[in-house]
């Protein structure tokens, strides 16, 4: 039998947005060997691709309840990957949507939180942030338009959504993502508060200056031996380079009176 943390937390969920680090944190977590296999197994608003994704057969279900039913549970057993804790990466994107499922089988829990504990057992919130929304937003932009979000430290591709193209400069396209990565933390901060929950708060700054000591920090969080931290290879290379300092510089040297630009007074 799995024995449960100490803490009593039988999950954790990444509450977070896109190129915030959150790739980064999931392999980590996910090397100890304690921490389950987080990824972002509800991506899309659609249980059918749910399914989909988690290799289950494209079977009928008596009703909406037993499918969900059966796309969480078979969510939760690889999440868990063995480690008697589930871990989840939730994109703020596709919040909205998951939880109305999660009220569908959970229609006696008034709260979010209840109805996440009802599913998933006591839940540890992780909220991770990138506080340069600027640099979020010319890397998520960048990605979009070359098709290549993750590559390994090698150089070997990870995740590529598209053909290879050349990224051109967009100053409105940028601006729009500014606002909307904005808007991600502030609709989680304001879930958290109306929840009444304190997460566990990592940083892509600390994140990505030294990794060892944030897993390590999340690993006792979760009532794991912090020690199985030491000596991960890192899993993902940055995908910053010349194009995205040029852009941001572009782009600050463009709205050098717009107040609500990162980095400027």
């Amino acid at each position: 039998m799995t024995m449960q943390p100490e803490t009593g937390y039988q999950a954790f969920v990444i509450c977070t947005s896109p190129r915030s680090g959150s790739t980064l944190l999931c392999k980590l977590l996910a090397a100890t060997g304690q921490a389950g296999d987080p990824r972002s197994y509800f991506h899309n608003a659609d249980v059918g691709d749910w399914q989909r994704s988690l290799g289950l057969d494209e079977t009928s279900f008596a009703n909406e309840k037993e499918q969900l039913t059966t796309v969480l549970e078979t969510a939760r057993n690889k999440g868990t990957a063995g480690s008697g804790i589930f871990g989840l990466r939730l994109q703020r994107k596709s919040f909205d949507y998951f939880v109305r499922q999660l009220a569908i089988l959970c229609p006696g829990r008034e709260t979010h939180s209840g109805r996440f504990e009802a599913v998933f057992g006591k839940t540890l919130f992780i909220h991770l942030t990138r506080s340069d929304k600027l640099a979020q937003a010319v890397s998520f932009v960048k990605a979009s338009q070359t098709g290549l979000w993750h590559k390994a430290p090698d150089g070997t591709e990870l995740e590529r959504l598209a053909p290879p193209r050349e990224p051109n400069y967009d100053a409105a396209l940028i601006r729009e993502h500014v606002d909307l990565m904005t808007a991600y933390d502030l609709a989680w901060a304001d879930w958290f508060k109306a929840e009444n929950i304190m997460p566990l708060r990592i940083t892509y700054d600390d994140l990505s200056r030294d990794p060892e000591t944030v897993i390590e920090e999340t690993l006792v969080r979760i009532g794991r031996d912090p020690a199985h931290a030491k000596n991960i290879d890192l899993p993902v290379a940055r995908l910053s380079d010349g194009v995205n300092r040029a852009w941001i510089e572009r782009f600050r040297s463009e709205t050098q009176s717009d107040p609500d630009i990162p980095g400027h007074d």
